[in-house]
């Protein structure tokens, strides 16, 4: 068993105005997922993207919305959130505070999936 501060883990840059960190995965020795922790400034957005492995969200802190095929899915604290596999989307905070969230995603190959498929 493992247990640490998340900000206390090295944080990455996927997008601008976006930090991940990755809480919990193969570094963990974690068999299945990846957790990770994302903070959103205000303004930002992820690419719009499709990947053949399903993820979820939580919102800790924050509003915000998931871009669809559809339209905007309002998204705020407390909310969670299903993508399922080859669905395009989108997080995005446009509004002008943090927005905070946990993603989970499978281990693809024993990995982390981190490249956008589509």
């Amino acid at each position: 068993m493992k247990i640490q501060n998340y900000t206390k883990v090295p944080a990455t840059k996927p997008a601008a105005g976006i930090t991940m960190r990755v809480i919990a995965g193969p570094a963990e020795k974690a068999p299945n997922f990846v957790m990770r922790h994302f903070e959103f400034e205000p303004g930002s957005a992820m690419p719009f993207h499709a990947h053949s492995w399903e993820h979820e969200f939580f919102v800790l802190e924050g509003k915000g919305f998931i871009k669809t095929v559809s339209g905007n899915m309002p998204i705020e604290k407390g909310d969670a959130a299903v993508v399922l596999p080859n669905e395009m989307h989108s997080v995005q905070n446009p509004g002008k505070e943090k927005m905070s969230i946990i993603c989970l995603v499978p281990l693809v190959d024993g990995k982390m999936p981190t490249t956008p498929e589509k």
